[in-house]
């Protein structure tokens, strides 16, 4: 870890953060929320970030669409694949979002030892994500989708889909 990202991640305080996303980006940042200050940040204008919401992006590329919710208590992680969030989007609170993961085919290594993957998340515009859902590496969720609470996303979500489930299943497509 670098001394800049030192820095940024340990003495920036938390109301310069919501101060800078306020002018540069024209969005909403609680000052109890917890964003990770790097390029591969962007994100658009009336975004609004809950408290105890904690979003990642010194890996990779994270790119957050305009007018766009995200709840409390929120985890966003981007890695080499990126997260892409599109606009209009409502993120409900706890939900992960999580982009990377790491391979398990040796049985003999740790798989914490073993190579760390990122395949990348896309999520499009106009989606819905209830309370506490997970959306894993390598997801990709289309426009107009609504995702029921607790569920797991771990594939491709086709447009106007409404999922339910561990794993998430299209159980109804909007008209």
């Amino acid at each position: 870890m670098n001394i800049k990202r030192i820095f940024m991640r340990f003495f920036l305080p938390s109301s310069f953060i919501t101060l800078y996303v306020m002018f540069k980006y024209k969005s909403k940042v609680s000052p109890k929320a917890e964003l990770e200050l790097s390029n591969n940040l962007s994100m658009g204008e009336n975004c609004e970030i809950g408290s105890f919401t904690k979003i990642k992006s010194s890996a990779g590329k994270l790119s957050i669409g305009k007018n766009t919710e995200i709840a409390n208590f929120v985890f966003i992680a981007s890695d080499q694949g990126g997260v892409s969030i599109g606009d209009y989007c409502m993120i409900g609170p706890s939900v992960s979002i999580i982009g990377n993961s790491y391979k398990y085919d040796e049985l003999e290594t740790p798989v914490l030892l073993q190579e760390k993957t990122s395949r990348g998340i896309k999520i499009g515009n106009n989606v819905w994500l209830g309370s506490g859902v997970t959306v894993l590496d390598g997801s990709q969720i289309d426009d107009g989708c609504i995702v029921s609470s607790n569920s797991v996303i771990s594939g491709h979500v086709p447009k106007n889909s409404i999922v339910n489930g561990v794993p998430g299943k299209v159980i109804f497509t909007r008209r």
